[in-house]
């Protein structure tokens, strides 16, 4: 039969039938508290996030609820407790997630992953925890994917095991907590060590001192935000009054003469 599609953005577990659902579905004749059960109980395990949802309306006015995710990446800040991954995930972890979890972000992804079965899926979210800093069971991503392939977390991945306690997510964020103190620690050394090597090296090239600077293993996030980009009109920190313009700057054109 021909369908009526109508879409929306919702909080997980708590559409309502309030703009933008309820005005979107009286027209459309359905039964609108059937239907905001429906989706309710569709994105539940979205609880504190904005889903995308499909509602689907036939003729004779029956519908369907699709539901569709949001990226692997904010789900696993959700879980996480982040709203952003690490600048510097090879050197900064900026949280720790259970299996449990991972299994729970490949479970709500099943559709969309690349992964033929569980094991692999699940292997996939943690590849994808790797590149924002996060590790999974205290391990860097690399080691978690070892041991899955060893056998190691065989019984959670197969039962998909997706709970955990209260004591035990308490324990995550204090987890959260200490890393976060440890990066912005190590952020505060790291930019204290660039300030000293820009200020030693003020009157250099631009090149020179990002080479410098590099080789110190600065984060890239670090070096753009106190070294100017060449051209820019600004000298670099530490940088004596009056001197050169970087290579490439153009001079500050003079006034015209007065006639």
């Amino acid at each position: 039969m021909p369908k009526q599609t109508i879409e929306a953005m919702v909080e997980g577990g708590k559409a309502t039938a309030a703009p933008p659902l309820g005005p979107a579905l009286g027209p459309a004749g359905v039964n609108i508290g059937q239907v905001i059960v429906e989706i309710n109980k569709k994105t539940a395990d979205f609880k504190g996030m904005q889903v995308p949802i499909k509602i689907q309306v036939a003729d004779d006015k029956s519908f369907s609820v699709t539901v569709g995710t949001p990226p692997v990446s904010a789900l696993i800040k959700k879980e996480a407790g982040l709203e952003k991954g690490s600048g510097n995930p090879l050197a900064d972890k900026v949280a720790d997630l259970k299996i449990e979890q991972i299994i729970k972000i490949a479970k709500m992804k099943a559709d969309s992953l690349l992964g033929k079965d569980m094991f692999a899926r699940v292997k996939e979210v943690v590849g994808s925890c790797n590149s924002m800093g996060v590790m999974v069971e205290g391990k860097p991503a690399k080691d978690v994917i070892k041991d899955i392939n060893s056998g190691s977390f065989k019984d959670e991945i197969i039962h998909e095991k997706t709970e955990l306690s209260a004591e035990e997510l308490q324990s995550l964020e204090e987890e959260r907590k200490r890393l976060a103190a440890e990066v912005e620690k190590r952020k505060v050394e790291l930019t204290t060590m660039a300030k000293s090597i820009i200020e030693g090296m003020a009157g250099k090239p631009r090149g020179m001192i990002k080479a410098k600077l590099v080789e110190a293993k600065i984060p890239a996030l670090i070096i753009e935000e106190l070294l100017p980009v060449e051209g820019a009109g600004a000298a670099a920190p530490g940088a004596a009054p009056g001197a050169a313009p970087a290579a490439g700057a153009k001079p500050e054109a003079k006034p015209a003469a007065k006639k």
